[in-house]
């Protein structure tokens, strides 16, 4: 694999749409319930602050993404937040890590001084693992805070990052 992460294009929305729907099926990490469209998903990733591309440049290929965007509004404005997905394909060969490294320059870049997740499923223990190799702080538990696609309840471990 040869992989180039990238501001996104026009170009690569269908596969962004795809993969952002993967991980909203699986039910396992995204708060969403539904999958994204052509038309909602050109405009949700053009309403991001940044939203990037992990790109196999051999294969022609995406497989990875992020977004990132506000946490919230003015007096708390420079806490932004970010959802990261690798293809289910992808896994394993460390993408995640180098979009939450991307990522966490871009955050800098752009002004926002925290990186901030709000629900991270506290069985996502690849997730929190790398985050916390990176240096992220776990802020707590959330009882039940995460509703799995099969109905049960899962924690919820909000973290977070100096930038």
């Amino acid at each position: 694999m040869d992989i180039v992460i990238r501001p996104y294009e026009d170009k690569d929305l269908p596969e962004m749409t795809a993969l952002w729907n993967q991980i909203v099926l699986e039910g396992n990490a995204f708060p969403q319930e539904t999958c994204l469209d052509s038309m909602t998903g050109q405009s949700f990733f053009a309403e991001q602050s940044f939203a990037a591309v992990a790109e196999d440049t051999a294969a022609k290929k995406l497989c990875g993404l992020y977004i990132l965007h506000p946490n919230n509004v003015g007096r708390c404005g420079h806490i932004c937040n970010a959802s990261y997905a690798v293809s289910a394909e992808c896994r394993g060969h460390h993408i995640g890590e180098r979009l939450v490294n991307h990522c966490l320059t871009q955050g800098k870049k752009l002004g926002f001084r925290i990186l901030q997740f709000n629900a991270v499923v506290a069985t996502n223990t690849s997730a929190r693992r790398l985050y916390e190799r990176l240096g992220f702080q776990q802020l707590g538990v959330i009882p039940g805070g995460f509703l799995m696609k099969d109905g049960h309840y899962e924690d919820i471990c909000p973290y977070y990052h100096l930038l």
